[in-house]
């Protein structure tokens, strides 16, 4: 009977959705049957690139759920899948960056923000643990795994440091790394000197292989097995790829897409002003509903392929921490959704965007201040900079065009890595009177000039922080620290915003030069304010007569 009546649905869906589309059936009866059904899949999947490709490509199990609805078949996650077709862009995904090596920290001497300033500036925050410089997209989610501020020290690579030296190809987290506390899903620092940090929002920009599982914004719904709540020891045991190829591809109809929900919900917000939303030439966006599992689980479909927008899906400041109320003073845990959140907005209105949410990262273990721990704003950056005004973007540089020298084929490179590994694909295309050193040189300058207005916001910063120990020593009073601690804020935010950030000297150094000229003028507010203030307090030494001849 139940198989009667599902026959007899099908064949209804397929009436309905004959009489209000053009659909024409593919020949594999059991496809006409899925897409009678999952009408979103068949108005994407109908007339475009993917068209002629069976659902049993990257979906098994489909002929026992025609036959039983709450039987849902498996989709197939794995970029192999999608390499099987799209071979050149497959091999130069998983091509390994020579020039970047495993667990180089952002705090070494000669990096971007080096210690012993870091950890100071950071406070007792997780990041301390370990800051690291970003590698290939390959390694994505095997370097969080095993990042001493992730899971306490619990993954490890099976072959040790023999890990370092792989070459590249095709890279399954699984294969490569192992759990040395299996017998717990505890998170906790299981090793001295780590943390563990990580969480189920943190992942859903590292891969999707839990997406099907994971409602809009990680919300606990009836149906879906992962939330911003659960167990992150649980959650990565499910994920074995990172970046996979449906994070920007649709797989369906072949369109540019992003699936990243907080991204989403950013480019679809009007409670605050947002790049996207006061940009004049934005790429339009379609959200499609692709929760038919009991829940809602949203993707955007782009317009036209833009590049700036799918990496935003990862390379944005976000928040996916628990945090502090700074309006209440309460916390605020992973069932709150601003545990899932992207500002989208440039460093000149990061604070008063935070304000606006109400949400701060950390309190500073030394001046108290309420702070915001910044990701990655490399999107953020490159917004609005003048090769973004130009119509450059992310892929013109990091994913160019390039020629295969034994077919002559045009394919875009998915190795995702920096310009200067292919400069003749990349910058000589427009500077064309330069050559390759020359432009390398170029970026070089930019580079140590930037570095050396870090340093300066560091210096002053630190100046900073001993104006405030020399205060709270003599005993200034509240209403001053609190004055002190919101400059505090500013300068941090505009110093650390440049830190956390990738090639940020070149996506947009003058804005770069702006900001940490802001962060120099707050620290160097806090502190005249803090020492006159303290001077104040200290006792006048006694004037001593001399003696008259």
């Amino acid at each position: 009977m139940k198989k009667a009546g599902f026959a007899l649905s099908t064949l209804m869906a397929l009436a309905l959705y004959g009489s209000v589309s053009a659909y024409a059936a593919p020949a594999n009866s059991n496809q006409a049957m899925c897409l009678a059904c999952h009408a979103n899949v068949a108005q994407m999947h109908t007339g475009n690139k993917h068209k002629d490709l069976s659902c049993t490509t990257c979906h098994d199990g489909t002929d026992k759920h025609l036959k039983n609805q709450k039987d849902h078949p498996t989709v197939s996650m794995s970029p192999q899948q999608c390499g099987t077709c799209h071979t050149d862009q497959f091999n130069t995904m998983y091509k390994v960056n020579d020039h970047r090596v495993p667990r180089d920290s952002k705090k070494n001497l000669n990096n971007i923000a080096p210690n012993p300033f870091f950890d100071e500036a950071l406070g007792a925050h997780g990041f301390v643990k370990e800051h690291n410089l970003l590698r290939s997209h390959a390694f994505a989610a095997i370097d969080q795994f095993i990042c001493d501020r992730a899971f306490g020290g619990r993954f490890e690579p099976k072959d040790g440091w023999l890990f370092g030296g792989d070459e590249g190809g095709f890279i399954g987290v699984w294969d490569k790394i192992k759990d040395t506390v299996p017998e717990n899903n505890l998170q906790k620092p299981h090793k001295p000197g780590t943390a563990a940090a990580a969480n189920p929002v943190c992942w859903t920009c590292k891969s999707t292989d839990v997406m099907m599982d994971w409602a809009y914004m990680g919300d606990p719904k009836s149906g879906a097995k992962w939330s911003r709540a659960s167990n992150p020891v649980d959650l990565v045991k499910n994920i074995n790829h990172a970046v996979n190829c449906n994070m920007c591809h649709d797989p369906h109809s072949a369109k540019p897409r992003v699936v990243r929900d907080a991204l989403i919900q950013a480019m679809t917000r009007t409670d605050f002003p947002t790049l996207y939303s006061e940009s004049k030439n934005k790429t339009g966006m379609q959200v499609v509903d692709m929760g038919l599992r009991g829940f809602t689980r949203k993707i955007g479909i782009l317009d036209k392929p833009d590049s700036k927008l799918m990496c935003a899906q990862c390379h944005v400041e976000y928040n996916c921490n628990p945090g502090t109320d700074p309006a209440t003073g309460k916390p605020i845990k992973m069932d709150d959704i601003r545990t899932n959140l992207f500002p989208l907005v440039d460093v000149t209105k990061i604070d008063e965007y935070y304000k606006h949410a109400s949400f701060k990262d950390f309190k500073h273990n030394q001046t108290g201040a309420l702070l915001t721990k910044m990701q990655h704003p490399d999107v953020e950056i490159y917004w609005n900079s003048k090769h973004d005004q130009m119509g450059i973007g992310c892929a013109s540089c990091h994913m160019p065009k390039v020629k295969d020298e034994k077919t002559g084929k045009t394919y875009t490179s998915h190795w995702a890595t920096t310009p200067s590994a292919y400069i003749q694909e990349t910058c000589l295309q427009c500077h064309k009177d330069k050559s390759e050193k020359q432009m390398k040189m170029v970026v070089k300058s930019m580079n140590v000039h930037y570095m050396s207005k870090l340093r300066e916001a560091e210096a002053s910063m630190t100046q900073m922080f001993e104006a405030f120990r020399e205060a709270k020593a003599a005993g200034v009073s509240l209403d001053v620290i609190k004055q002190a601690q919101e400059l505090h804020s500013i300068a941090h935010s505009n110093w650390e915003w440049w830190t956390a950030a990738n090639g940020a000297w070149f996506h947009n150094l003058p804005q770069a030069k702006a900001s940490l000229a802001k962060s120099v003028e707050a620290s160097k507010k806090a502190t005249a304010l803090l020492r006159s203030e303290a001077a104040k307090l200290y006792p006048k030494p006694a004037k001593t007569k001399v003696a008259s001849k």
